[in-house]
């Protein structure tokens, strides 16, 4: 391999490798020169759809993309110095395979980007960028689509395959949005490009292009998960009473401070609600829970498909042993077994700097456990206490409180002298 596309080039330097958009128009849709680039590759890569509408090129090596890709790493080392031309649908850092690749390749990837179905969805419809929200379901669970669900939304779906709308539509008329508004927008930017619409409760028609985007006009009520602000309802979330209550979560989310890209430790997670709303802050934010009873494990799974964020992995083992071997935190919740042996320590050790450590008790024992954390590293040390009106009888009412709980936070220092 290394041999024949060397003889063709006759060149040292490691070429960049590019990837090109390619629209539903295909070949006759790409202009000169990128036609030239395409023709002069060495390797071309691409889906077996993309790879058809290129005409032959004598001696050009052509590759479909490796299933899965999880491996793409090893299967691009394959080409060596060799040129290589990677075909994509589009725009290849839209919900493409532009992110892997540059993720592999770096600064050698370039990138020739068509006209994007993002671009051409908010066309066909006359929706802004900025009062539409676009959310991918290509290769992803279609609950992820229950975040960003309330109503009035305009939301812009990349669908996966003809099987989404469906999927789509239950989903809208289980959060009571049935009356949504939902338009197909199939093969967008080719000569056949169709555009359909039904309402959410009626589903789709049985005559669904594969490749489509859907268009969403969210109406309804709004439920109790419609709130991206923390503290929840309490009963947005299945429990068996291990729950971190919805005031003492607002507060320990707010010490957490979710943020773009950072992943959170929930420790003893019960129902999973510290988080599955971490997750829900922002999409690139990331969250493993560790809980040990198997039951509840379960729920927390169904937890956080029923709450928009179903890439919340779950660790079913007990702390602190069950810590091991997970990448490092930017912050840890600890909503239940703080006295285990060694594990606040172990928690402290793993943050990153600049990490979030935020403990609850509600024992003497964890409260004793707090207090003397609270003296020997200092952050702050907090009592919760929380009351409710509630009927006595007849037509009065009174303050019924909730079992108080201590909460100690810390922050991690930024450096070895700071924390000595």
């Amino acid at each position: 391999m290394e041999s024949a596309v060397g003889a063709r080039r006759g060149a040292a330097v490691t070429p960049p490798v590019t990837v090109i958009g390619v629209g539903a128009d295909g070949w006759d849709g790409l202009v000169e020169p990128t036609r030239q680039r395409i023709l002069d590759a060495d390797v071309l890569l691409g889906g077996d759809r993309h790879l058809a509408l290129i005409p032959p090129v004598d001696g050009q090596v052509r590759r479909p993309w490796p299933r899965p890709l999880s491996d793409l790493d090893g299967f691009l080392a394959e080409f060596g110095d060799a040129r290589v031309v990677a075909l994509a649908s589009g725009d290849p850092f839209v919900s493409g395979i532009g992110t892997r690749l540059a993720a592999i390749l770096g600064e050698r990837l370039e990138s020739i980007p068509a006209v994007s179905s993002v671009a051409l969805a908010r066309s066909r419809m006359r929706w802004s960028a900025e009062s539409s929200t676009v959310v991918t379901l290509v290769g992803r669970d279609p609950n992820t689509l229950r975040r960003e669900l309330a109503p009035g939304a305009r939301l812009l779906v990349l669908s996966s395959d003809e099987s989404t709308p469906a999927a789509v539509a239950r989903i809208l008329v289980e959060h009571g949005l049935g009356d949504s508004r939902v338009t197909v927008l199939g093969d967008l930017g080719a000569v056949d490009e169709s555009r359909t619409e039904f309402t959410a409760s009626d589903g789709p028609g049985t005559s669904i292009p594969r490749l489509h985007a859907l268009a969403i006009e969210a109406r309804g009520p709004a439920g109790p998960a419609t709130s991206w602000a923390t503290g929840l309802p309490d009963e947005a979330f299945e429990h068996d009473g291990q729950l971190t209550k919805r005031d003492q979560r607002a507060s320990a989310l707010s010490r957490l401070a979710p943020r773009p890209g950072a992943l959170l430790w929930d420790v003893g997670a019960g129902a999973g609600s510290v988080a599955i709303e971490w997750l829900r802050a922002h999409p690139t934010t990331a969250a493993i829970a560790v809980e040990h009873h198997p039951d509840r494990a379960a729920r927390i799974v169904r937890n956080a498909a029923r709450l928009g964020v179903p890439r919340l992995r779950l660790v079913t083992g007990r702390a602190p042993d069950a810590l091991a071997d997970l990448p490092a935190p930017d912050a840890i919740f600890v909503g239940g077994g703080a006295t285990a042996d060694g594990l606040l320590d172990l928690c402290r050790d793993a943050l990153t700097p600049g990490g979030r450590l935020v403990v609850h008790g509600v024992t003497f024992e964890t409260e004793e456990l707090l207090l003397a954390a609270f003296r020997a590293h200092g952050g702050e040390l907090t009592r919760l206490s929380v009351e409710h009106a509630a009927p006595l009888g007849g037509r009065f009412h009174g303050w019924q409180p909730s079992r108080a709980v201590t909460q100690w936070a810390w922050t991690k220092p930024l450096t070895e002298r700071e924390n000595a």
